[in-house]
Protein backbone atom coordinates (compact mmCIF):
# COMPACT_ATOMS: atom_id res chain seq x y z
CA UNK A 1 0.00 0.00 0.00
CA UNK A 2 2.78 2.49 1.18
CA UNK A 3 4.67 1.75 -2.25
CA UNK A 4 1.74 2.77 -4.60
CA UNK A 5 1.23 5.89 -2.51
CA UNK A 6 5.10 6.52 -3.12
CA UNK A 7 4.21 6.05 -6.53
CA UNK A 8 1.59 8.15 -6.82
CA UNK A 9 3.54 10.86 -5.47
CA UNK A 10 6.21 10.65 -7.43
CA UNK A 11 3.78 10.44 -10.53
CA UNK A 12 2.31 13.99 -9.33
CA UNK A 13 4.82 16.21 -7.66
CA UNK A 14 8.27 14.83 -9.13
CA UNK A 15 7.61 14.64 -12.61
CA UNK A 16 6.74 11.52 -12.91
CA UNK A 17 7.99 8.83 -16.10
CA UNK A 18 9.40 9.12 -19.31
CA UNK A 19 8.10 7.47 -22.19
CA UNK A 20 10.35 4.18 -22.27
CA UNK A 21 9.51 4.09 -18.51
CA UNK A 22 12.02 5.35 -16.89
CA UNK A 23 11.83 7.32 -13.42
CA UNK A 24 12.79 10.93 -14.09
CA UNK A 25 16.39 11.29 -11.94
CA UNK A 26 15.54 14.57 -10.72
CA UNK A 27 12.61 16.03 -8.87
CA UNK A 28 12.15 19.02 -6.17
CA UNK A 29 12.07 18.32 -2.53
CA UNK A 30 8.94 17.82 -0.53
CA UNK A 31 8.46 21.06 1.91
CA UNK A 32 8.58 18.42 5.30
CA UNK A 33 8.98 14.99 6.10
CA UNK A 34 7.67 13.73 9.54
CA UNK A 35 9.77 10.74 9.84
CA UNK A 36 9.40 7.30 12.50
CA UNK A 37 6.23 8.61 13.81
CA UNK A 38 3.52 6.58 15.52
CA UNK A 39 0.49 7.96 13.20
CA UNK A 40 -2.91 7.84 14.74
CA UNK A 41 -4.69 8.98 11.38
CA UNK A 42 -8.10 10.37 13.07
CA UNK A 43 -10.33 7.00 11.54
CA UNK A 44 -10.04 5.05 14.98
CA UNK A 45 -8.30 2.24 12.99
CA UNK A 46 -4.80 1.25 15.08
CA UNK A 47 -1.89 3.52 14.90
CA UNK A 48 0.68 2.28 12.65
CA UNK A 49 3.97 3.69 12.19
CA UNK A 50 5.57 5.52 9.25
CA UNK A 51 6.78 8.59 7.26
CA UNK A 52 4.48 11.87 5.61
CA UNK A 53 5.46 13.96 3.25
CA UNK A 54 3.75 17.16 2.70
CA UNK A 55 3.94 19.70 -0.17
CA UNK A 56 1.62 22.92 -0.35
CA UNK A 57 -0.38 22.61 3.04
CA UNK A 58 -1.49 19.13 1.50
CA UNK A 59 -0.34 15.39 2.43
CA UNK A 60 1.27 13.74 -0.28
CA UNK A 61 2.59 10.80 1.10
CA UNK A 62 2.04 8.44 4.11
CA UNK A 63 4.74 5.53 4.23
CA UNK A 64 7.65 3.80 5.59
CA UNK A 65 11.12 4.89 5.47
CA UNK A 66 10.16 8.03 2.72
CA UNK A 67 13.56 8.97 1.09
CA UNK A 68 13.02 12.07 -0.51
CA UNK A 69 14.44 14.92 -0.34
CA UNK A 70 12.56 17.54 1.76
CA UNK A 71 13.22 21.00 2.88
CA UNK A 72 12.67 20.22 6.22
CA UNK A 73 12.51 17.12 8.02
CA UNK A 74 11.29 16.48 11.60
CA UNK A 75 12.44 12.90 13.48
CA UNK A 76 9.02 11.91 15.34
CA UNK A 77 10.97 8.57 17.24
CA UNK A 78 8.97 8.12 20.23
CA UNK A 79 6.40 10.68 19.37
CA UNK A 80 2.33 10.23 17.91
CA UNK A 81 0.83 11.97 14.70
CA UNK A 82 -2.63 12.61 14.28
CA UNK A 83 -4.62 15.29 12.81
CA UNK A 84 -5.05 18.47 13.73
CA UNK A 85 -7.83 18.73 16.47
CA UNK A 86 -11.22 20.65 15.35
CA UNK A 87 -12.87 22.81 18.21
CA UNK A 88 -16.65 22.40 17.08
CA UNK A 89 -17.54 24.16 20.07
CA UNK A 90 -15.44 27.47 20.45
CA UNK A 91 -16.17 30.98 21.41
CA UNK A 92 -12.41 32.97 20.21
CA UNK A 93 -14.91 35.37 17.29
CA UNK A 94 -13.68 38.20 19.09
CA UNK A 95 -10.76 37.37 20.41
CA UNK A 96 -9.28 35.68 17.40
CA UNK A 97 -9.21 39.57 15.73
CA UNK A 98 -7.26 41.03 18.88
CA UNK A 99 -4.41 38.27 18.59
CA UNK A 100 -4.48 36.12 15.37
CA UNK A 101 -2.42 32.87 16.94
CA UNK A 102 -4.69 31.38 19.25
CA UNK A 103 -2.30 30.79 21.97
CA UNK A 104 -4.73 28.43 24.12
CA UNK A 105 -5.76 26.40 21.15
CA UNK A 106 -2.52 26.70 19.37
CA UNK A 107 -1.04 24.94 22.45
CA UNK A 108 -3.68 22.42 22.80
CA UNK A 109 -3.35 20.90 19.07
CA UNK A 110 -6.44 22.70 17.70
CA UNK A 111 -5.92 23.63 13.73
CA UNK A 112 -9.61 24.56 13.15
CA UNK A 113 -12.14 26.82 15.30
CA UNK A 114 -15.51 26.49 15.33
CA UNK A 115 -17.17 29.90 15.74
CA UNK A 116 -20.85 31.34 16.05
CA UNK A 117 -22.56 29.39 18.92
CA UNK A 118 -25.51 31.41 19.67
CA UNK A 119 -24.33 34.33 18.99
CA UNK A 120 -22.14 34.40 15.42
CA UNK A 121 -20.22 37.40 14.98
CA UNK A 122 -22.46 38.46 11.58
CA UNK A 123 -25.43 39.20 11.12
CA UNK A 124 -24.73 42.45 13.12
CA UNK A 125 -26.75 44.86 11.52
CA UNK A 126 -30.57 46.16 11.70
CA UNK A 127 -31.26 46.66 15.43
CA UNK A 128 -27.57 44.85 16.27
CA UNK A 129 -25.16 46.63 16.64
CA UNK A 130 -22.57 46.31 13.69
CA UNK A 131 -19.28 44.36 14.28
CA UNK A 132 -16.21 46.09 15.31
CA UNK A 133 -13.17 45.13 17.61
CA UNK A 134 -10.20 46.33 18.49
CA UNK A 135 -7.26 45.13 17.06
CA UNK A 136 -3.27 45.67 16.37
CA UNK A 137 -3.77 47.36 13.08
CA UNK A 138 -7.20 49.43 14.25
CA UNK A 139 -10.77 49.45 14.38
CA UNK A 140 -11.98 46.17 12.72
CA UNK A 141 -16.02 46.49 11.43
CA UNK A 142 -18.09 44.07 9.37
CA UNK A 143 -22.32 43.73 9.36
CA UNK A 144 -22.69 40.20 7.62
CA UNK A 145 -20.94 37.16 8.34
CA UNK A 146 -18.89 37.66 4.83
CA UNK A 147 -17.98 40.56 6.06
CA UNK A 148 -16.29 38.96 9.19
CA UNK A 149 -14.98 36.29 7.08
CA UNK A 150 -13.20 38.95 4.95
CA UNK A 151 -11.91 40.95 8.25
CA UNK A 152 -10.67 37.40 9.38
CA UNK A 153 -8.50 36.93 6.07
CA UNK A 154 -7.09 40.41 6.32
CA UNK A 155 -5.74 40.35 9.32
CA UNK A 156 -4.79 36.98 9.60
CA UNK A 157 -4.96 33.42 12.38
CA UNK A 158 -2.90 30.52 13.21
CA UNK A 159 -5.70 28.37 13.25
CA UNK A 160 -8.28 27.60 10.35
CA UNK A 161 -12.12 29.52 10.86
CA UNK A 162 -15.82 27.76 10.95
CA UNK A 163 -18.74 29.27 11.62
CA UNK A 164 -22.16 28.59 11.90
CA UNK A 165 -24.82 31.58 11.78
CA UNK A 166 -26.43 32.43 15.43
CA UNK A 167 -29.66 32.37 15.64
CA UNK A 168 -29.92 34.57 18.59
CA UNK A 169 -27.78 36.98 16.39
CA UNK A 170 -30.71 36.94 13.47
CA UNK A 171 -33.04 37.47 16.39
CA UNK A 172 -31.77 40.30 17.72
CA UNK A 173 -31.09 41.98 14.14
CA UNK A 174 -34.75 42.01 13.84
CA UNK A 175 -36.11 42.37 17.07
CA UNK A 176 -33.40 44.16 18.79
CA UNK A 177 -34.43 43.75 22.70
CA UNK A 178 -37.78 43.74 22.49
CA UNK A 179 -39.29 40.36 23.82
CA UNK A 180 -43.15 40.91 21.82
CA UNK A 181 -43.30 37.71 18.76
CA UNK A 182 -42.34 38.71 15.79
CA UNK A 183 -44.48 39.51 13.07
CA UNK A 184 -44.64 37.46 9.83
CA UNK A 185 -43.05 40.11 7.57
CA UNK A 186 -40.10 40.21 10.61
CA UNK A 187 -40.10 36.44 10.60
CA UNK A 188 -39.32 36.84 6.78
CA UNK A 189 -36.61 38.82 7.45
CA UNK A 190 -35.24 36.27 9.74
CA UNK A 191 -35.17 33.38 7.48
CA UNK A 192 -33.34 35.49 4.87
CA UNK A 193 -30.34 36.67 7.21
CA UNK A 194 -29.94 33.18 8.21
CA UNK A 195 -30.23 31.67 3.96
CA UNK A 196 -27.79 34.56 3.53
CA UNK A 197 -25.27 33.92 5.94
CA UNK A 198 -25.27 30.43 4.26
CA UNK A 199 -24.61 31.86 0.71
CA UNK A 200 -21.46 33.80 2.45
CA UNK A 201 -19.97 30.70 3.85
CA UNK A 202 -22.17 29.40 7.02
CA UNK A 203 -21.84 25.80 7.74
CA UNK A 204 -24.64 25.74 9.98
CA UNK A 205 -26.82 27.39 12.13
CA UNK A 206 -26.96 27.44 16.12
CA UNK A 207 -29.28 27.90 18.35
CA UNK A 208 -28.57 28.67 21.97
CA UNK A 209 -32.23 28.47 23.18
CA UNK A 210 -31.83 28.58 27.18
CA UNK A 211 -31.11 32.53 27.37
CA UNK A 212 -32.85 35.32 25.52
CA UNK A 213 -33.17 36.37 23.09
CA UNK A 214 -32.82 32.95 21.89
CA UNK A 215 -35.13 31.41 24.31
CA UNK A 216 -37.75 33.66 23.26
CA UNK A 217 -37.96 31.13 19.84
CA UNK A 218 -40.62 29.00 20.67
CA UNK A 219 -40.19 25.24 18.96
CA UNK A 220 -42.04 26.30 15.76
CA UNK A 221 -39.68 29.51 15.23
CA UNK A 222 -36.40 27.25 15.65
CA UNK A 223 -37.97 24.32 12.56
CA UNK A 224 -38.80 27.32 10.46
CA UNK A 225 -35.33 28.46 10.70
CA UNK A 226 -33.40 25.93 10.60
CA UNK A 227 -35.47 24.65 7.76
CA UNK A 228 -33.34 27.55 5.84
CA UNK A 229 -30.08 25.22 6.17
CA UNK A 230 -31.73 21.99 4.58
CA UNK A 231 -30.79 23.00 0.90
CA UNK A 232 -27.16 23.67 1.94
CA UNK A 233 -27.03 20.14 4.24
CA UNK A 234 -26.02 22.87 6.94
CA UNK A 235 -25.34 21.06 10.39
CA UNK A 236 -27.98 22.41 13.12
CA UNK A 237 -25.93 22.77 16.37
CA UNK A 238 -28.46 23.09 19.26
CA UNK A 239 -27.72 24.47 22.88
CA UNK A 240 -30.92 22.75 24.29
CA UNK A 241 -33.27 25.25 26.21
CA UNK A 242 -33.18 23.35 29.81
CA UNK A 243 -29.92 21.36 31.14
CA UNK A 244 -32.03 20.79 34.35
CA UNK A 245 -35.19 19.49 35.31
CA UNK A 246 -36.46 20.53 31.83
CA UNK A 247 -33.41 18.05 30.17
CA UNK A 248 -35.41 15.11 28.52
CA UNK A 249 -38.34 17.95 27.38
CA UNK A 250 -34.95 19.74 25.95
CA UNK A 251 -33.46 16.98 24.19
CA UNK A 252 -37.08 15.77 22.72
CA UNK A 253 -37.85 19.15 21.24
CA UNK A 254 -34.33 19.11 19.31
CA UNK A 255 -34.87 15.83 17.81
CA UNK A 256 -38.37 17.42 16.84
CA UNK A 257 -36.71 20.49 14.82
CA UNK A 258 -34.24 17.84 13.13
CA UNK A 259 -37.13 15.83 12.42
CA UNK A 260 -39.36 18.40 10.89
CA UNK A 261 -36.47 20.35 9.50
CA UNK A 262 -34.94 17.34 7.63
CA UNK A 263 -31.58 18.51 9.26
CA UNK A 264 -28.62 16.59 10.37
CA UNK A 265 -28.39 17.78 14.61
CA UNK A 266 -25.39 18.68 16.96
CA UNK A 267 -26.33 18.59 20.53
CA UNK A 268 -24.00 20.89 22.10
CA UNK A 269 -22.11 20.38 25.60
CA UNK A 270 -24.48 17.59 26.18
CA UNK A 271 -24.48 16.95 30.19
CA UNK A 272 -27.49 17.02 32.71
CA UNK A 273 -26.67 19.70 34.47
CA UNK A 274 -28.97 19.59 38.05
CA UNK A 275 -28.05 17.08 40.68
CA UNK A 276 -31.62 15.98 41.43
CA UNK A 277 -31.07 14.43 37.92
CA UNK A 278 -27.39 12.73 37.87
CA UNK A 279 -26.90 9.56 37.07
CA UNK A 280 -29.66 9.55 34.53
CA UNK A 281 -28.03 10.18 31.33
CA UNK A 282 -28.41 6.42 30.17
CA UNK A 283 -31.68 8.29 29.39
CA UNK A 284 -30.87 10.65 27.07
CA UNK A 285 -28.41 7.93 25.10
CA UNK A 286 -31.35 5.88 24.67
CA UNK A 287 -33.53 8.85 23.31
CA UNK A 288 -30.73 9.70 20.85
CA UNK A 289 -30.28 6.54 19.78
CA UNK A 290 -33.67 5.83 18.90
CA UNK A 291 -34.15 8.80 16.63
CA UNK A 292 -30.96 7.69 15.00
CA UNK A 293 -32.65 4.29 14.57
CA UNK A 294 -35.83 6.35 13.20
CA UNK A 295 -33.08 7.72 10.52
CA UNK A 296 -32.65 11.12 12.19
CA UNK A 297 -29.23 12.32 12.18
CA UNK A 298 -28.33 13.25 16.11
CA UNK A 299 -24.94 13.71 17.09
CA UNK A 300 -23.96 15.53 20.20
CA UNK A 301 -20.72 16.41 21.98
CA UNK A 302 -19.26 17.10 25.36
CA UNK A 303 -16.18 18.83 26.76
CA UNK A 304 -14.02 16.59 29.64
CA UNK A 305 -14.27 18.55 32.17
CA UNK A 306 -17.72 19.02 35.22
CA UNK A 307 -18.22 22.29 35.47
CA UNK A 308 -19.67 25.19 33.13
CA UNK A 309 -19.27 28.51 32.58
CA UNK A 310 -22.12 31.30 31.76
CA UNK A 311 -22.86 34.74 33.26
CA UNK A 312 -24.22 35.54 36.87
CA UNK A 313 -27.14 37.60 35.15
CA UNK A 314 -28.44 34.75 33.79
CA UNK A 315 -29.52 33.20 37.45
CA UNK A 316 -31.94 36.21 36.69
CA UNK A 317 -35.37 34.74 35.21
CA UNK A 318 -35.52 35.35 31.49
CA UNK A 319 -38.47 38.09 31.86
CA UNK A 320 -36.84 40.31 34.08
CA UNK A 321 -34.04 40.67 30.85
CA UNK A 322 -36.36 42.44 28.21
CA UNK A 323 -34.80 45.62 27.18
CA UNK A 324 -31.28 44.44 27.75
CA UNK A 325 -28.70 45.00 30.76
CA UNK A 326 -30.01 48.41 31.70
CA UNK A 327 -33.65 47.82 31.68
CA UNK A 328 -32.67 44.47 34.03
CA UNK A 329 -30.80 46.63 36.53
CA UNK A 330 -33.65 48.79 36.67
CA UNK A 331 -36.11 46.16 37.75
CA UNK A 332 -33.28 44.46 40.23
CA UNK A 333 -33.43 47.82 42.32
CA UNK A 334 -37.02 48.23 42.15
CA UNK A 335 -38.91 46.98 45.33
CA UNK A 336 -42.01 45.56 43.69
CA UNK A 337 -40.11 44.03 40.42
CA UNK A 338 -36.87 42.70 43.13
CA UNK A 339 -39.20 40.91 45.14
CA UNK A 340 -40.30 38.97 42.18
CA UNK A 341 -37.19 37.98 40.90
CA UNK A 342 -35.90 36.57 44.36
CA UNK A 343 -38.90 34.63 44.48
CA UNK A 344 -38.74 33.41 41.09
CA UNK A 345 -35.37 32.64 41.38
CA UNK A 346 -35.73 30.65 44.67
CA UNK A 347 -38.76 28.94 43.73
CA UNK A 348 -37.73 28.04 40.05
CA UNK A 349 -40.25 28.75 36.82
CA UNK A 350 -41.85 25.60 35.12
CA UNK A 351 -39.34 25.33 31.61
CA UNK A 352 -36.96 27.76 32.95
CA UNK A 353 -32.74 26.51 33.96
CA UNK A 354 -32.14 28.11 37.14
CA UNK A 355 -28.51 27.87 37.45
CA UNK A 356 -29.16 28.38 41.41
CA UNK A 357 -31.39 25.31 42.15
CA UNK A 358 -29.08 23.70 39.92
CA UNK A 359 -26.10 23.98 41.75
CA UNK A 360 -28.24 23.05 44.71
CA UNK A 361 -28.05 26.58 46.04
CA UNK A 362 -25.33 26.22 47.11
CA UNK A 363 -22.68 29.24 46.81
CA UNK A 364 -19.23 27.33 46.97
CA UNK A 365 -20.02 25.28 44.00
CA UNK A 366 -19.85 28.97 42.00
CA UNK A 367 -16.66 30.46 40.96
CA UNK A 368 -16.25 34.36 39.92
CA UNK A 369 -14.02 33.83 36.32
CA UNK A 370 -14.45 37.19 34.95
CA UNK A 371 -11.92 40.10 35.15
CA UNK A 372 -13.17 41.17 38.26
CA UNK A 373 -11.42 42.05 42.37
CA UNK A 374 -13.41 38.66 42.99
CA UNK A 375 -11.87 36.16 40.14
CA UNK A 376 -10.72 33.24 41.51
CA UNK A 377 -13.14 32.97 44.39
CA UNK A 378 -16.03 31.20 45.12
CA UNK A 379 -19.68 33.09 45.75
CA UNK A 380 -19.44 31.89 49.69
CA UNK A 381 -15.88 33.91 49.92
CA UNK A 382 -17.28 36.97 48.31
CA UNK A 383 -19.92 36.91 50.37
CA UNK A 384 -17.34 36.86 53.67
CA UNK A 385 -15.02 39.32 52.31
CA UNK A 386 -18.09 41.64 51.85
CA UNK A 387 -19.32 41.44 55.44
CA UNK A 388 -22.29 39.42 53.92
CA UNK A 389 -24.23 36.81 56.49
CA UNK A 390 -27.20 35.80 54.70
CA UNK A 391 -25.41 34.70 51.29
CA UNK A 392 -28.94 35.66 49.71
CA UNK A 393 -29.95 35.87 46.42
CA UNK A 394 -30.76 39.71 47.31
CA UNK A 395 -27.03 39.92 48.34
CA UNK A 396 -26.67 38.24 44.86
CA UNK A 397 -28.81 40.86 43.32
CA UNK A 398 -26.84 43.89 44.91
CA UNK A 399 -23.50 42.57 43.49
CA UNK A 400 -24.86 42.22 39.49
CA UNK A 401 -26.10 45.82 40.15
CA UNK A 402 -22.71 47.13 41.80
CA UNK A 403 -21.22 45.56 38.48
CA UNK A 404 -23.57 46.92 35.59
CA UNK A 405 -25.69 43.14 35.08
CA UNK A 406 -22.93 40.53 35.18
CA UNK A 407 -19.95 38.72 36.13
CA UNK A 408 -18.81 35.52 34.38
CA UNK A 409 -18.68 32.92 36.48
CA UNK A 410 -17.83 28.99 36.66
CA UNK A 411 -20.89 26.56 37.96
CA UNK A 412 -19.85 23.28 39.23
CA UNK A 413 -23.32 21.34 38.08
CA UNK A 414 -23.15 18.30 36.39
CA UNK A 415 -21.46 14.89 37.38
CA UNK A 416 -18.57 12.99 36.03
CA UNK A 417 -19.81 9.23 35.24
CA UNK A 418 -22.87 11.13 33.13
CA UNK A 419 -20.02 13.04 30.92
CA UNK A 420 -18.16 9.47 30.68
CA UNK A 421 -21.11 7.75 29.47
CA UNK A 422 -21.62 10.35 26.78
CA UNK A 423 -18.17 10.54 25.86
CA UNK A 424 -18.21 6.78 25.10
CA UNK A 425 -20.68 7.22 22.46
CA UNK A 426 -19.51 6.33 18.63
CA UNK A 427 -21.67 9.78 18.03
CA UNK A 428 -20.22 11.89 20.66
CA UNK A 429 -17.46 14.35 19.64
CA UNK A 430 -15.64 16.93 21.90
CA UNK A 431 -15.72 20.82 21.84
CA UNK A 432 -13.78 22.89 24.37
CA UNK A 433 -16.91 25.66 24.50
CA UNK A 434 -13.77 27.76 25.48
CA UNK A 435 -12.19 30.43 23.96
CA UNK A 436 -8.54 31.50 22.73
CA UNK A 437 -6.72 33.10 25.77
CA UNK A 438 -3.39 33.64 26.40
CA UNK A 439 -1.24 32.77 29.36
CA UNK A 440 0.50 36.55 28.88
CA UNK A 441 -0.49 39.73 27.28
CA UNK A 442 -3.88 41.22 26.98
CA UNK A 443 -5.42 38.14 26.46
CA UNK A 444 -5.22 36.82 30.07
CA UNK A 445 -8.02 37.86 31.26
CA UNK A 446 -10.23 36.75 34.04
CA UNK A 447 -9.87 33.66 36.42
CA UNK A 448 -11.37 31.33 32.81
CA UNK A 449 -12.83 28.06 32.38
CA UNK A 450 -9.46 25.73 32.10
CA UNK A 451 -11.22 24.24 29.23
CA UNK A 452 -9.60 27.28 27.55
CA UNK A 453 -6.37 25.93 28.25
CA UNK A 454 -6.64 22.29 28.39
CA UNK A 455 -9.67 20.43 26.73
CA UNK A 456 -8.13 18.32 24.24
CA UNK A 457 -4.49 16.98 26.09
CA UNK A 458 -7.26 16.63 29.14
CA UNK A 459 -9.07 14.36 26.83
CA UNK A 460 -5.94 12.41 25.76
CA UNK A 461 -3.38 12.56 28.19
CA UNK A 462 -6.34 12.77 31.54
CA UNK A 463 -9.40 10.35 30.30
CA UNK A 464 -7.85 8.35 27.87
CA UNK A 465 -3.82 7.66 29.16
CA UNK A 466 -4.51 7.85 32.53
CA UNK A 467 -8.21 6.94 33.21
CA UNK A 468 -8.63 4.82 30.53
CA UNK A 469 -12.05 5.88 29.61
CA UNK A 470 -11.10 5.29 25.52
CA UNK A 471 -7.90 4.32 23.68
CA UNK A 472 -6.14 6.54 22.16
CA UNK A 473 -7.32 6.01 18.97
CA UNK A 474 -11.03 6.21 19.93
CA UNK A 475 -10.16 10.02 21.53
CA UNK A 476 -8.12 10.93 18.46
CA UNK A 477 -11.16 10.21 16.33
CA UNK A 478 -13.52 12.19 18.16
CA UNK A 479 -11.38 15.66 17.69
CA UNK A 480 -10.71 15.01 14.26
CA UNK A 481 -12.36 12.92 11.74
CA UNK A 482 -15.68 12.82 13.50
CA UNK A 483 -15.96 16.44 13.77
CA UNK A 484 -14.56 16.96 10.24
CA UNK A 485 -17.67 14.98 9.18
CA UNK A 486 -19.96 16.97 10.89
CA UNK A 487 -18.60 19.81 9.48
CA UNK A 488 -18.57 18.67 6.04
CA UNK A 489 -15.13 19.54 5.92
CA UNK A 490 -14.13 16.78 3.77
CA UNK A 491 -10.07 17.18 3.13
CA UNK A 492 -9.32 18.01 6.62
CA UNK A 493 -9.58 15.54 10.04
CA UNK A 494 -7.87 12.85 8.95
CA UNK A 495 -3.84 11.75 8.08
CA UNK A 496 -4.13 10.33 4.58
CA UNK A 497 -2.55 11.50 0.73
CA UNK A 498 -4.68 14.07 -0.83
CA UNK A 499 -5.99 15.44 3.06
CA UNK A 500 -4.33 18.86 3.81
CA UNK A 501 -1.80 18.88 6.37
CA UNK A 502 -3.34 19.93 9.91
CA UNK A 503 -1.12 17.97 11.93
CA UNK A 504 -0.33 17.63 16.15
CA UNK A 505 2.83 15.79 17.39
CA UNK A 506 2.65 15.09 20.61
CA UNK A 507 3.95 12.62 23.18
CA UNK A 508 1.39 10.33 23.85
CA UNK A 509 3.29 9.23 27.64
CA UNK A 510 3.48 13.09 28.93
CA UNK A 511 0.31 14.76 27.23
CA UNK A 512 -1.77 16.19 29.91
CA UNK A 513 -3.08 19.33 30.35
CA UNK A 514 -2.55 21.81 33.89
CA UNK A 515 -4.60 24.57 33.64
CA UNK A 516 -7.20 24.48 37.06
CA UNK A 517 -9.94 26.33 38.11
CA UNK A 518 -8.02 28.43 40.58
CA UNK A 519 -5.06 29.07 38.20
CA UNK A 520 -5.87 28.70 35.03
CA UNK A 521 -3.77 30.20 32.80
CA UNK A 522 -1.14 27.44 32.33
CA UNK A 523 -0.55 25.78 28.42
CA UNK A 524 -0.57 22.02 28.85
CA UNK A 525 2.83 19.66 28.54
CA UNK A 526 3.47 17.03 26.03
CA UNK A 527 2.58 18.86 22.55
CA UNK A 528 5.88 19.39 20.68
CA UNK A 529 4.77 20.13 17.09
CA UNK A 530 1.40 22.18 15.50
CA UNK A 531 1.03 22.34 11.48
CA UNK A 532 -1.66 24.12 9.66
CA UNK A 533 -2.03 23.95 6.28
CA UNK A 534 1.64 22.66 6.12
CA UNK A 535 3.17 25.59 7.97
CA UNK A 536 4.47 24.59 11.35
CA UNK A 537 3.34 26.70 13.95
CA UNK A 538 4.07 25.37 17.72
CA UNK A 539 8.20 24.33 17.31
CA UNK A 540 9.45 22.55 20.40
CA UNK A 541 6.44 23.32 22.37
CA UNK A 542 6.43 27.39 21.57
CA UNK A 543 4.65 29.33 19.01
CA UNK A 544 6.81 30.54 16.25
CA UNK A 545 4.31 33.26 14.78
CA UNK A 546 2.89 31.27 11.88
CA UNK A 547 -0.13 32.80 10.54
CA UNK A 548 -1.27 29.85 8.04
CA UNK A 549 -4.59 29.87 9.19
CA UNK A 550 -7.48 30.06 6.83
CA UNK A 551 -11.65 30.44 6.80
CA UNK A 552 -12.99 27.43 5.71
CA UNK A 553 -16.06 28.89 4.22
CA UNK A 554 -19.12 26.10 3.33
CA UNK A 555 -18.98 25.72 -0.91
CA UNK A 556 -15.65 27.48 -1.37
CA UNK A 557 -12.18 26.17 -1.01
CA UNK A 558 -11.11 24.86 2.08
Amino acid sequence: MYRVKLVIFVYLFCGGFDLQGEEVPTHPPVDLVIANARIVDGTGRPWFRGDVAVVSGQIVAVGRQLEMPSRRRINAAGMTLAPGFIDIHSHSDRLLLRDGRALGKIHQGVTTEVLGEGFSAGPAMGLRPAGAVNTPEGVARWTTLGEYFDVLEKHKTSVNVVSYVGLAAVWECVMGKSFARPTEPQFLEMEKLVREAMTQGARGLSSQVMTPPGSLASTDDVIRLAKQIQPFDGLFSIHIRNEGLGVFAAVTEAIEVARKADVRLDIIHLKIADQKYWGQMDKIVAMIDNARTEGINVQANVYPYTRGNNNLKNIVPPWAHEGGDAKMLERLASTGTRDQIIADIENGIEGWYNHYTAVGKDWSRVLISGEHPYKGLTMDRVFALRGTKQKTVADLLDILIENDGGISAVFAHHDEPDMLLALRQPWCSVGSDGSAYAVQGPLREGNPHPRNFGSFPRLIGYYSRERSVLPLEAAVQKVTSLNAAKLGLTDRGVIAVGMKADLVLFDASTIIDRSRYTSPFQYPVGIDYVIVNGKVTLENGKHNGALAGRVLRRGGPN
